[in-house]
């Protein structure tokens, strides 16, 4: 099914009517990954579709979906932020083809289940941290401004940033620098932390990374702290484990000839992403010289190009895009 040709063409910046002024990153790409579907398996009888957008966080790419889909699609957005709660509800006061669940996106069997959705067509996955959540201090993500030592993507569970720096081993800190953020000062940084502990704010994390692993100004590129603040971030929201669920859970979702379109931030995830889609794409290793079934050799997905990089406008226009890398899979059986 074709977009509606009497909308206007997609822009890469949100429009000023926008609830918040959030940038949704390689939107082009992924409205063409997601809507230019054209098996006829991807539809249902009554040729409308069901997206899934895996991680809504103020609706950048869902309102953009929104404005392409006809009066009889839908699409059901998933966030385990609170804060991306009030954000939903104003799309959904005005457009009754939009849901919201709060859930994190490793729990999407359970809510389509909860909603008698068998399979849907699309689902996109936006990894990481949102720019709204980077831009408030007390969300204590971002080493540029000063704020609770929190980065938990839903406040209300698990322990805070703070709480386990301050209680963990050395060596487990060391660990998760170096597994998460692939941090070659692991060490150092986690002796210090130790050092300094109590910790509360998120200066006073990025301040003693800066003493501990700043380079020269000559060869420095990105503020010192930019590894650890990832890497404790992803532990403490358990986000590798997400990523596992939520990639096998979104590709068991979708119907025959749908998508899932993920867009990830740094190497670890694009890495994930990459090896996932690869087994999936790819025949099982099966024993040479032994008669199978043809059913038995034939791949579930088909890759849908390689990685997508953002332009130079979109770069130019929003320089947090510049590591995003979008990649897309259909599933095929």
């Amino acid at each position: 099914m074709s977009p509606n040709p009497n909308l206007p063409p997609t822009q890469t910046v949100a429009s000023s009517s926008d609830p918040v002024n959030h940038v949704p990153v390689l939107l082009n790409e992924v409205i063409a990954a997601l809507l230019s579907m054209e098996s006829p398996a991807a539809f249902d009888q009554q040729g409308s579709r069901t997206l899934v957008d895996g991680t809504f966080g103020r609706g950048g790419h869902s309102r953009h979906l929104l404005q392409r889909l006809s009066a009889s699609d839908r699409l059901l957005a998933i966030d385990r932020d609170p804060d991306a709660t009030s954000a939903a509800n104003l799309i959904a006061a005005k457009d009754q083809r939009f849901t919201f669940t709060q859930a994190r996106f490793s729990e999407l069997g359970k809510v389509l289940a909860q909603r008698g959705i068998e399979h849907v067509d699309g689902i996109l996955l936006d990894l990481g941290v949102s720019s709204p959540q980077l831009d408030r201090a007390d969300r204590g993500f971002s080493f540029n401004g000063d704020g609770p030592l929190d980065m938990r993507m839903n406040p209300a569970e698990g322990p805070s940033a703070a709480d386990w720096l301050n209680t963990a081993q050395e060596s487990d800190i060391a660990n998760v620098l170096w597994r998460f953020g692939e941090e070659r000062q692991s060490r150092r940084i986690a002796r210090e932390i130790v050092a300094a502990r109590p910790l509360a704010t998120t200066l006073e994390l990025a301040d003693l990374v800066a003493r501990v692993a700043a380079a020269p100004k000559r060869v420095l590129r990105k503020h010192p702290a930019t590894k650890t603040f990832q890497a404790i971030r992803m532990y403490i929201n358990a986000e590798t484990e997400e990523l596992d669920q939520g990639l096998r859970q979104g590709f068991d979702a979708l119907s025959i000839g749908g998508r899932l379109a993920v867009i990830s931030f740094h190497s670890l995830e694009d890495r994930k992403v990459k090896r996932t889609f690869k087994e999936l794409s790819q025949p099982p290793q099966l024993p040479r010289r032994l008669p199978v079934r043809h059913n038995l050799a034939e791949t579930p997905g088909r890759l849908v190009g390689g990685a997508i990089k953002p332009g130079l406008a979109e770069l130019n226009a929003n320089p947090r895009s510049r590591s995003a890398t979008l990649r897309v899979i259909e599933r095929v059986r």
